[in-house]
């Protein structure tokens, strides 16, 4: 299934109209496993765009030297 919700505007303050707006996006044919899925989804990219607003993250070099990558 494609991911084709769009987030408006960033994180959102009010969740159940967040949650609404991505299950009126799914196809008719979803199921509850695709309504948990997005919702999912939905919630961990927020999380993530508050952390980048927030200034929580951690540089690709850091990541490579933490986890001993090699390039």
């Amino acid at each position: 299934m494609k991911m084709e919700a769009q987030m408006t505007g960033g994180t959102t303050n009010n969740i159940k109209t967040a949650a609404i707006e991505t299950i009126r996006a799914l196809p008719d044919e979803a199921d509850w496993n695709d309504v948990m899925y997005r919702i999912y989804v939905r919630q961990k990219i927020e999380v993530g765009l508050k952390d980048v607003e927030n200034g929580d993250t951690v540089s690709h070099s850091d990541v490579v030297k933490r986890y001993g990558i090699t390039e």
